[in-house]
């Protein structure tokens, strides 16, 4: 194939555009409901975008690869882990979606939550329309350190092919400083450091807009300040003395996990606030890390610019919206060097691609980067197995992935 147009369905704040457009693919059209979203999106790439309930649309252009990431609220661990949520049955949309415009490919990415919400049945969702429409699909949860990215962020990626069997990136580093990251791709070189994502950042100024735009914090002061000086690299808010504890966090303290899973009844105590490691991968960022991450070494919270840093955004892509949308953009996003590297492997199997009239089918379904799974999802892998006719285990698929 010659044509390397996508169309990017809930884009966000542009991380899988920017990757895609970086490997050389060119963005047809970009739609989110998010006007944040839409704006940040025009401020950094010359294709149109639109503001639009994608539910209510039918038309789309003629592309060879559709990418995209639900919005993950309803699922994700960091927020609020709602059943029913109206947000999740996007992801049946996206995948009836394609099914219906029949790209040459597709990308999808979801958090790690997605998996195990609502009992898996939002796996099936999104594979039983694409799978029977002829794609094939591995679906991989993926740890973005493996690709370069200088933080320990859990996702889960599906790519399929419409007739051909696409392959799955191959890591680029080997990770280190979350459990059981050093087991896998260890003979690669190692993922950037936080240190690394941040050298060169001058100091930042304590007020908007900041040099570059957004790296700005505000000074801390009383409780917040007693809590800081008391942080040290690698430690949270379970480190502090009672009297220093946020309320909030005493109160979720006592909870028990039961799968993982932080709700109102389950799971365990939440770390609230975390002075970084300046010499391992950060944590995740997300959509509340500008208020409970602490700089390495300074005694301030991270600034916007620091966490698109993390994010590996460049310092001269903007967002748009309030200080708290801008959060929420840059903690969703696909980091764009992630992006980057699956639209590279994707690009050269696209130019090598003869699809077949063959039916679809799961190449490979591998929910956890360790040995070992919950019973949950232990239960949802083998229902996936027997629906789908999955011969090798995740187990196996995940030892071959890896070594």
């Amino acid at each position: 194939m010659s044509d390397f147009d996508f169309l990017d369905l809930f884009c966000g704040a542009g991380g899988l555009s920017r990757g895609f457009v970086d490997a050389g693919f060119r963005c047809t059209l970009a739609l989110d409901h998010n006007e944040a979203a839409v704006e940040t999106h025009r401020l950094n790439f010359d294709s149109p975008v639109e503001s639009v309930d994608v539910t209510g649309l039918s038309d789309f252009p003629h592309v060879a690869v559709v990418v995209g990431g639900p919005p993950c609220q309803g699922f994700s661990s960091a927020g609020t882990r709602a059943v029913g949520d109206h947000r999740n049955t996007l992801v049946g949309w996206f995948a009836e979606t394609i099914a219906r415009i029949r790209p040459a490919a597709f990308v999808f990415e979801n958090v790690e939550g997605f998996l195990t919400a609502e009992d898996g049945f939002h796996v099936f969702e999104l594979l039983e329309p694409l799978i029977d429409s002829g794609y094939c699909v591995h679906v991989r949860k993926v740890n973005a350190a493996n690709y370069g990215v200088p933080q320990h962020r859990k996702r889960v990626l599906a790519i399929g092919g419409l007739g051909w069997s696409p392959a799955l990136p191959e890591p680029t580093h080997s990770a280190f400083g979350a459990p059981g990251a050093h087991l896998a791709a260890r003979h690669l070189p190692y993922t950037p450091t936080l240190a690394d994502a941040l050298s060169g950042m001058p100091e930042p100024t304590s007020e908007p807009p900041g040099m570059p735009e957004d790296h700005y914090a505000a000074r801390l002061g009383g409780i917040d300040l007693e809590r800081a000086l008391q942080l040290t690299p690698g430690q949270t808010m379970r480190d502090l003395p009672p009297n220093l504890q946020h309320e909030s966090f005493r109160r979720r303290a006592f909870r028990r996990v039961m799968d993982g899973t932080p709700s109102d009844r389950r799971g365990g105590a939440p770390a609230g606030l975390r002075r970084l490691r300046p010499h391992e991968p950060s944590k995740a960022i997300t959509g509340a890390a500008r208020n409970e991450f602490l700089h390495p070494t300074a005694d301030r919270f991270l600034t916007l610019r620091e966490c698109a840093r993390i994010q590996t955004f460049d310092d001269e892509f903007r967002f748009a919206g309030t200080p708290s949308e801008r959060q929420q953009l840059i903690g969703n996003a696909v980091p764009p060097r992630l992006a980057r590297v699956i639209a590279e492997t994707l690009k050269q199997q696209l130019e090598q691609a003869r699809p077949s009239t063959c039916g679809g089918r799961l190449l490979s379904f591998v929910p956890t980067m360790s040995i070992g799974m919950s019973p949950v999802l232990e239960s949802i892998t083998e229902r996936v197995q027997r629906r789908f006719g999955l011969v090798a285990s995740a187990n196996e698929e995940q030892m071959t992935f890896w070594r």
